[in-house]
């Protein structure tokens, strides 16, 4: 069970890095299903603050949710670099607004540090560690945590 263990600890996984604002963030590649560029959403009425509103992919309605604005950072105006990353929590499937792809990065979870207990509440929630690679800070999000509860939005 021990040999087992460290195989599982030393598994490599890929995320996604993005920028929002001066920070860098990063997601696992496995829940992203796409990049693309910025287009205006649709705005719905009597939706969160940090939902820009929907696009039509492919057919599809979209929601495109503002990454800065949802983990408590001032809203900007999208640019021509600002892209949404296509991403899918469980059965939920959402556009997030940054303002750039960084990289891909090839990590094992002992690269991952805990969350500072420094940190809000809200940070903690959003955010499931830290990973110091190559001079760089990136958070990694949760994305089951970002997304709001389907209650939250009926209501």
């Amino acid at each position: 069970m021990t040999d087992q263990a460290i195989v599982t600890h030393g598994e490599r996984r890929e995320l996604i890095s993005f920028r929002v604002g001066e920070q860098e963030y990063c997601v696992n590649i496995m829940a992203v299903r796409e990049i693309r560029g910025w287009s205006p959403a649709t705005s719905l009425p009597q939706s969160p603050s940090y939902m820009r509103g929907v696009i039509n992919l492919r057919g599809a309605v979209l929601p495109i949710m503002d990454l800065a604005s949802r983990i408590g950072m001032p809203m900007v105006e999208p640019t021509v670099r600002s892209v949404f990353i296509v991403v899918q929590a469980g059965d939920r499937t959402v556009g997030l607004l940054v303002d750039a792809v960084s990289d891909i990065l090839s990590i094992t979870d002992d690269l991952v540090q805990p969350t500072p207990d420094v940190a809000c509440d809200a940070v903690r929630s959003f955010v499931r560690g830290i990973i110091s690679i190559e001079g760089r800070m990136i958070s990694e999000i949760s994305l089951e945590r970002l997304l709001p509860e389907r209650e939250a939005l009926a209501a």
